[in-house]
């Protein structure tokens, strides 16, 4: 078996903190593990015992003898691949391609086996970063990894940048300096309820103390950001928690690239986001996800953006007539 399967099948099998446990998940592996981890898991096992997983023909049609025939073509394919998958649209573009003769029924019960992305929502990209200062930015940053509790719905995400970026440090106030200070030293003496007091003075403020996982604590500065030129289903809306979940799976753990084109009336942030060189706001069109909000932004290619999504009825296009957010705040609210 490969180097490629091996590492991930040790990610996926890695004991859990003491007394721990997990309910196994649809695919007879913990539920943590669906997706690529677990394929790459039943695919090693499968190069040990010749064994398809319990549970796969509940998702397909074709006998065992077929599902092993997969298999053996998907571990031949991955040692192939390179690089091999890193991502679950990768497995999936990995799945189609190795098993495009087979029945498209059990291609598709194969990647809701694992969990995978079915292949019509899979989308290709084509805006990367500039590589210049766009017209009309005020100011761009780098944040830290965000957090998956940051994101607030599917066109809005809260922001740590750090104090030590140059544009940051000179402008962060003395009290929040001085606090940060005496808070590291209230806890320095075990004197938490000293040290909280401080950080609420700090939070109160506008700023933070993030905790990571090397015990490094870092001052950084919190930003509301309001995706420009996109609008995405309220919470409470048809598809709203659907897009939550998706500029959650887009962010979360990643540092974005922020480019800040102004202040709405709430105060947030309106910019572009990119993450690991992908455009954000495309990313949420083209899986359906958000509408191009033409009122504010009139960017021919987010208007193309969406026609895509609308043709492939990805996302909340699935629907005939999906309500606008914008008529939906004005009913319900008065607008935004």
């Amino acid at each position: 078996m490969g180097n490629a399967l091996r590492f991930l099948y040790g990610q996926c099998c890695k004991p859990t903190a003491a007394g721990d446990t997990e309910l196994p998940g649809h695919h007879g592996v913990s539920a943590a593990t669906v997706g690529l981890s677990a394929l790459a898991q039943d695919l090693f096992h499968f190069g040990i015992n010749s064994q398809v997983p319990e549970g796969l023909s509940k998702h397909v049609v074709s006998s065992k003898k077929a599902q092993a025939n997969w298999y053996r073509k998907l571990i031949e394919a991955w040692r192939e691949a390179k690089p091999p998958p890193k991502t679950p649209e990768e497995a999936t573009r990995l799945i189609t391609e190795t098993l495009k003769r087979h029945k498209k029924a059990d291609v598709q019960g194969l990647l809701t086996f694992y969990g995978l992305p079915l292949p019509h929502t899979l989308v290709e990209l084509t805006a990367g970063p500039p590589t210049s200062l766009p017209a009309g930015v005020k100011y761009e940053f780098e944040t830290l990894p965000v957090d998956a509790k940051a994101v607030a719905d599917g066109d809005t995400v809260t922001v740590y940048v750090s104090t030590t970026n140059s544009r940051e440090s000179s402008c962060v106030p003395s009290d929040v300096q001085m606090a940060a200070v005496h808070r590291s030293q209230a806890r320095a003496e075990k004197n938490y309820a000293k040290a909280d007091a401080f950080h609420k003075k700090i939070v109160d403020s506008g700023y933070r103390v993030l905790n990571f996982q090397n015990n490094e604590e870092i001052l950084a500065r919190k930003y509301r950001i309001r995706l420009r030129g996109i609008d995405a289903p309220e919470s409470s809306m048809p598809y709203g928690k659907e897009a939550k979940e998706e500029l959650t799976k887009i962010v979360q753990g990643k540092c974005l690239r922020v480019f800040v084109y102004g202040e709405d009336r709430y105060g947030r942030c309106v910019g572009d986001l990119y993450c690991n060189g992908k455009f954000v706001q495309e990313l949420m069109l083209k899986k359906g996800f958000a509408w191009h909000y033409v009122a504010y932004d009139q960017r021919s290619e987010l208007a193309k953006w969406e026609k895509e999504a609308r043709a492939n009825r990805v996302g909340l296009w699935a629907s005939s007539n999906p309500e606008k957010p914008w008529e939906w705040r004005k009913d319900k609210r008065g607008g935004r």
